[in-house]
């Protein structure tokens, strides 16, 4: 390696700094983030850069505009971790002096030194970058949904307790389009209470009920009109305007959710990998697109499951010092998709027999509830890397083969 090059990212400028084998500073370059300041590429042509033998770039991020033009010129783009990167620092200066040019010359020396315990960003398609794009803005927008529908109900708590009694045995309760579409018309008890039958029974249709209408109708009306605790009635009106508040923020949510789900389905569906990722028991089409967003489709990104594992937070970390050994779930993981992972798991339990038997013994050898579950994601996560390289689809028998027949594949 005859230079590497280091880019210190910021908002409106970046840093960059080329250095030798000698770790000699060749030379260095502030750019702005517009199209004028990619000269970076004519940097780092004048020291050596060629297309058949591209300067490995280091930089703070993994996103933006300048990492897609490097990667899209056929740089080897390095995404270092800030806290790495404020370690190798105190490497060359113990003062904590800090500054921008400075950390793209340490950016340099890390590749300089270190490559190879570093991982170059993956090569992954334009579909399944399309596909990260859109999985995790619906993911994104679940999260939203669940802190509005939280939000909105801690609300109602305060002075509406009959529109939560109503839809507390709902299944989505007020996430419902029944239930939203209700507190639209009837924010306040006082509305609630005077809503007609024939007005309830329109707002219920219109949420797109198909049966028990006239039943539902009555439940409601039942429930409305009880006698509850009641705040004082200008202070509930007020309440009832916030309520429309957090109710159009909610509404936003669940129809960002709904569309983004719908576009990430349809690209997730074009893709290669999907056949094999739906095989498996527990992975629908929106799950199996957040399990391809994270892992990508560059089958040398992950070499061995074992790395895929530990990316994806399933496997153990060892921490041993002198006579203390202590084994623990790693907290340092992509956190999507160790969340993906853990709805995955719970519904294999009740498509998969043998993955249900897998969790039994687990708990039956003292793993509590999520020890036992996240011991079987890590248990699929290696069986999917295997399909995904093989190009094989899930196969129940061969997955989570018998304790009794396992002997007999072993000798065969």
């Amino acid at each position: 390696m005859h230079a590497t090059c280091g880019i210190d990212w910021a908002e409106d400028h970046h840093d960059v700094a080329v250095v030798d084998s000698g770790a000699r500073l060749l030379g260095k370059l502030r750019i702005s983030d517009d199209a004028a300041g990619f000269q970076v590429l004519q940097l780092l042509a004048e020291h050596g850069d060629s297309p058949d033998d591209p300067i490995p770039v280091a930089i703070e991020t993994s996103r933006g505009l300048l990492v897609a033009c490097l990667r899209a010129s056929g740089h080897r783009v390095y995404a270092i971790n800030p806290m790495a990167v404020a370690r190798y620092r105190d490497r060359h200066a113990v003062s904590r002096k800090k500054s921008d040019h400075q950390d793209a010359v340490v950016l340099a020396n890390i590749l300089r030194t270190d490559t190879e315990f570093h991982r170059p960003l993956p090569s992954d398609s334009d579909l399944v970058r399309a596909i990260a794009v859109l999985a995790r803005a619906q993911q994104d927008a679940v999260w939203d949904r669940t802190r509005a529908h939280n939000r909105l109900r801690s609300h109602l708590r305060e002075y509406y307790p009959a529109i939560l009694e109503a839809f507390a045995t709902k299944r989505e309760r007020l996430l419902s389009r029944e239930a939203r579409t209700i507190l639209a018309i009837a924010p306040t008890p006082a509305e609630a209470a005077r809503l007609t039958r024939g007005r309830l029974r329109t707002a219920v249709t219109r949420a797109g009920r198909q049966r028990r209408i006239e039943a539902e109708t009555d439940r409601l009306l039942e429930v409305f009109r009880r006698t509850w605790l009641r705040q004082p009635a200008l202070v509930e009106k007020a309440m009832g305007r916030q309520t429309l508040a957090l109710l159009a923020q909610l509404d936003a949510a669940c129809l960002a959710c709904d569309g983004l789900a719908s576009d990430t389905e349809e690209l997730f569906l074009q893709h290669s990998d999907a056949e094999i990722i739906t095989s498996f028991p527990g992975l629908a089409v929106l799950t199996g697109a957040r399990i391809l967003a994270e892992i990508g489709d560059d089958r040398a990104r992950f070499t061995h499951a074992g790395n895929l594992k530990a990316y994806a937070g399933s496997a153990p970390v060892t921490r041993e010092s002198g006579k203390s050994r202590h084994v623990t779930h790693r907290r340092i993981k992509n956190s999507r998709l160790a969340a993906t992972g853990r709805h995955w798991a719970f519904a294999a339990l009740t498509a998969s027999p043998g993955a249900h038997a897998h969790y039994n013994r687990r708990r039956d050898t003292g793993d509590r509830y999520h020890a036992a579950l996240r011991n079987l994601f890590n248990r699929m996560l290696g069986q999917l890397h295997h399909c995904l390289t093989n190009r094989q689809k899930f196969d129940e028998a061969i997955a989570f083969s018998t304790p009794a027949s396992a002997p007999l594949a072993a000798a065969a």
